[in-house]
């Protein structure tokens, strides 16, 4: 009776077995979502690279790349555009929602992507780099081959602007040929700004498909075929789950730091925390903020589009306001100061797309002039100021006489017994003001 129980049982969990691979419950391939915003800056770099890292370990069908920016860094869209083309999982490059672009930087991204598609009310192009940085030079003149040849702004002004166009186009249209996109509109859209609608891309061959929304992405793009590391592949995404990767907290406190406004901010708390410390000794606090928000500044201004002749505009303007407190120029050096501030601060930032906000310039600039009126206003004040100290002070002071003198006696003043000399007869008690100070003897009248 066991063994046959036994023999049962056995039976029954070999079944089992069979049955479970047959009726389980298969994880569903999905379809991990990127999400960029805005500038395309180190910290869109960093957060691309994570996510493709995750999709590839998590064997993701697709990564959704949905996009929205303006442009931005060179180095930072060269960082995504690389990992991308190295990216063993497809990547799906979707300029949406409704309204959103994908401008400079963002047209590149879009040529790298395995699929490129867009919303119906989205544009691209614009992608005519500008250049960043460094300080600003004279441009060459033009030959007159090139005057002749120059009908639009497709030639460049001079040989560092040539450079960076040609080895830009050559990027692009290289970038098209490994898709089998439209080539020639790519040359025009960095030569010559030139943009388009998600209709008019969809009929010149620059992007794949036009889509509504993700779902229709999907189910459009199904079944098509991409170059994947040198090998094809056949897209299968009508049943993908879609999967959002968050940015961690790294990544988001990089994005912070590395706003042209935040960054403005972390340089003038900075400068001004170590003066504040160096004028006053041994408060240790305002030194170490600045000495921390100075190197996070400097960080910031290492990725940033910095051009170097704003930033010195900014720090000699910053030197003048000091001055003026120890060298008062009657608000030369400080009103100067303020000017070079803001005309640096207006110049820091050659990108467009990362200009520091004009508001957060002039109320900064605003509260800079305000507290040099101020330190104006009270070295006047102190310059005006009768002599509180010192023999000095003692001249048209009040006094009261001790006792009846003719032409010498003594008098009260603030407490003390001086001998003073008075050309006409003074009587006890009687109010007499110092008028000069010969050595102990005061000079007084009625």
């Amino acid at each position: 009776m066991i063994k046959q129980a036994f023999t049962l049982f056995l039976l029954i969990f070999t079944l089992t077995l069979g049955i479970l691979p047959v009726t389980g419950q298969t994880k569903p391939e999905t379809a991990l979502v990127l999400e960029i915003q805005g500038a395309i800056g180190p910290a869109v770099s960093e957060y691309i690279k994570r996510g493709l890292k995750k999709a590839s370990e998590e064997n993701a069908a697709i990564v959704i790349l949905q996009m929205d920016t303006p442009g931005g860094l060179d180095h930072s869209m060269r960082d995504i555009i690389k990992n991308i083309l190295a990216s063993p999982v497809p990547v799906v490059c979707y300029v949406a929602p409704d309204g959103s672009r994908a401008a400079s930087a963002g047209t590149y991204i879009l040529y790298a992507s395995h699929v490129a598609a867009m919303a119906p009310a989205t544009n691209l192009g614009a992608a005519t780099p500008v250049r960043v940085g460094g300080l600003p030079g004279m441009p060459e003149a033009p030959s007159p081959a090139e005057k002749k040849e120059k009908k639009d702004d497709s030639v460049p002004r001079d040989a560092m602007e040539k450079k960076i166009i040609n080895d830009a186009e050559a990027y692009i249209t290289a970038l098209a040929r490994r898709h089998g996109r439209n080539a020639q509109w790519a040359s025009q859209a960095v030569r010559q700004a030139v943009s388009l609608s998600a209709g008019e891309a969809l009929e010149l061959g620059v992007i794949d498909v036009v889509a509504e929304n993700q779902a229709d992405l999907m189910q459009q793009i199904d079944g098509r075929e991409v170059a994947v590391q040198s090998e094809t592949r056949t897209l299968a995404t009508a049943n993908l789950v879609f999967k959002t990767f968050e940015q961690d907290w790294r990544i988001r406190m990089l994005s912070v730091i590395t706003d042209p406004n935040i960054a403005y901010i972390l340089l003038l708390v900075g400068i001004y925390g170590l003066i504040y410390e160096l004028a006053n000794p041994g408060f240790v606090l305002p030194g170490v903020t600045g000495a921390i928000c100075l190197i996070i500044a400097l960080y910031t201004f290492q990725v940033l589009p910095i051009n170097y002749a704003g930033l010195a505009l900014i720090l000699l303007g910053i030197v003048f306001m000091i001055s003026e407190a120890f060298v008062p120029s009657f608000g030369a050096l400080g009103f100067g100061g303020i000017i070079a501030f803001v005309a640096g601060s207006i110049i820091l930032m050659d990108d467009k797309s990362l200009a520091i906000s004009l508001p957060l310039i002039g109320g900064t600039a605003l509260v800079s002039t305000g507290f040099f009126v101020w330190v104006m206003g009270s070295l006047y004040a102190i310059s005006q100021k009768k002599m509180a100290t010192g023999a000095e002070e003692l001249v048209g002071t009040i006094g009261t006489a001790m006792a009846d003198f003719d032409k010498e006696g003594r008098i009260w003043i603030h407490g003390e017994s001086w001998r003073a000399s008075s050309p006409v007869a003074v009587t006890k008690g009687q109010k007499v003001r110092v008028i000069a100070k010969d050595g102990l003897l005061l000079q007084v009248e009625i």
